[in-house]
């Protein structure tokens, strides 16, 4: 029997070593967390997930909490509640978080947290907050090919340097500078289009707010806009598992993320499954079978035609010169299951080892 604890008077199972704040999830109890990530692990440097617990002193991060059996805590409380309405309009007057023009609304934890402390604007001011980057490198770093860090909207929880650091080991961002002067910044505060960030994104699908988005997705729809659709990265054998994010309207893919929980990525892509998309729409892809005629034109034919042909003309090669005469180039973006069907093709049906395939096709 799974040992339980207690929570705003719920009783709650557990599993051994996980924390209140994972319990609370799986339990669909909402406690705001800005810092923590299940990729990244606990954090405690956002303090927006406290509780109170009964028989420890002061208040407990659930990100970090282990929970224990018999353990009562509140997450609700009014002193927990003021610690979190204060800190949540700090980082909202720290920043510029315009949520009707953000790419993240709808699918911001700054924002979700504000919507449940019922704040509407924050009863802080800092007048100099952005001042001291004036003469740097800017507020909005848009020198890389896909992505773009708004260092105004930016919370520092640090999630996009421990995803970096930690997850993918790309070891680009860290935090630079001190105080209010505190940034993420790329290698030794170089721009992103400069640095040795390879564009993978995991930073942007790690961030909880709009400091780091997809470039090429500005503009194209808000997350209740857009269908999603699972998916098979098709572009090696790995299988990496995606989501497309889809504006039907348009028919056009808005942006991809990785599926977090996957077997394969857990949610981690690299620079072509995540930002090469647009050959999906491409007026250059081939949407029906060509066959190239007696003066070398090509002509549109149907599947049945073409099918029926290439097996004619294997077959011809095969009685003529032997089955190696023929060798058959399979794709890297088929999934294993398509590349394990044609080698049984070319081995069983035409008779030849001679199997390959190439990354770039």
């Amino acid at each position: 029997m799974s040992p339980t604890l207690t929570l705003n008077g719920r009783k709650l199972p557990f599993r051994e070593g996980q924390t209140v704040l994972e319990v609370a999830r799986e339990n669909q109890v909402y406690i705001p967390s800005l810092c923590y990530h299940s990729k990244t692990g606990p954090a405690s440097r956002c303090r927006v997930c406290v509780v109170e617990v009964e028989g420890l002193p002061g208040l407990q991060t659930a990100c970090t909490l282990t929970a224990e059996a018999g353990m009562k805590v509140d997450s609700e409380s009014p002193q927990v509640q003021e610690v979190r309405r204060m800190l949540i309009e700090l980082l909202l007057a720290e920043g510029e978080h315009d949520c009707l023009s953000c790419e993240a609304n709808g699918r911001c934890e700054l924002q979700d947290a504000a919507y449940y402390l019922g704040i509407e604007k924050p009863a802080f001011t800092f007048t100099d907050a952005h001042a001291a980057h004036a003469d740097e490198a800017g507020l909005v770093d848009d020198s890389s090919e896909m992505i773009v860090i708004d260092h105004r909207r930016c919370i520092k929880c640090g999630r996009c340097i421990a995803g970096d650091n930690q997850t993918v080991v790309n070891e680009v961002l860290d935090f630079g500078y001190r105080g209010h002067r505190t940034r993420v910044i790329c290698d030794d505060d170089l721009p992103m289009g400069s640095s040795s960030c390879v564009q993978c994104g995991e930073c942007v699908q790690l961030c909880p707010v709009g400091a780091i988005i997809d470039k090429k997705s500005r503009g194209r729809g808000r997350p209740w806009e857009l269908k999603t659709v699972d998916t098979v990265c098709p572009y090696c054998g790995v299988g990496c598992q995606i989501r497309l994010h889809i504006n039907e309207a348009k028919n056009e893919i808005v942006r991809v993320t990785g599926i977090e929980g996957s077997p394969t990525n857990d949610g981690m892509l690299c620079v072509k499954g995540r930002y090469a998309y647009e050959f999906v729409a491409s007026p250059e892809r081939l949407r029906t079978p060509l066959i190239r005629g007696p003066e070398g034109e090509l002509r549109p034919a149907g599947w049945e035609e073409a099918i029926n042909l290439v097996a004619s003309r294997f077959r011809e090669i095969a009685r003529k010169h032997g089955p190696d005469a023929v060798a058959g180039l399979s794709s890297a973006k088929c999934t294993n299951e398509e590349n394990y069907a044609f080698q049984k093709l070319m081995r069983r049906e035409v008779g030849t080892n001679n199997v390959d395939h190439c990354a770039r096709l």
